[in-house]
């Protein structure tokens, strides 16, 4: 058995060590916000926060994470909905919406760290999470509009 903290809840899986952490949260958990994308940590579909980083889900061994807090989209916000969730409200980010629980917790992210980022942080940050429909400039403004909620500019 396998100890993981998930939105706060702890949980004991009984799966192979090597596991993904996205198919624990999916197939034995059932949260489903993170997405399977590309299977190899290139699209960002499966970003997660583990002890605050963000991570992708569909590359992070089960075992690697075991004790650590794992956050998805079902856990942010605690009951009230984020500022970064608000803005790409706001902003009418989503089109599809396949990558966006990537998008926001990877946002989440980076707000943590660069709680007033530019352009070029943001662009740099969020690299890593692939939108097919090409939201990107309302991904980009949301982000500055959720900084300015949070504190920042």
């Amino acid at each position: 058995m396998i100890e993981i903290t998930v939105n706060g809840a702890k949980h004991q899986v009984d799966v192979v060590p090597e596991m993904p952490l996205l198919w624990v949260l999916r197939d034995e958990l059932g949260i489903t916000s993170p997405k399977y994308g590309c299977g190899i940590a290139q699209c960002g579909a499966c970003t997660v926060q583990v002890d605050g980083s963000a991570v992708r889900s569909c590359q992070a061994r089960i075992a690697d994470v075991a004790g650590k807090q794992v956050t998805t989209l079902e856990g942010v916000g605690k009951g009230a909905l984020h500022p970064v969730q608000q803005a790409w409200i706001e902003h009418q980010v989503p089109q599809c919406g396949y990558c966006q629980t990537g998008q926001i917790i990877q946002a989440i992210a980076l707000l943590e760290l660069i709680p007033e980022p530019t352009d070029e942080d943001i662009n740099n940050v969020m690299s890593g999470n692939l939108c097919r429909c090409g939201t990107y400039e309302r991904i980009r403004v949301a982000i500055h509009a959720a900084a300015a909620k949070m504190g920042g500019k």
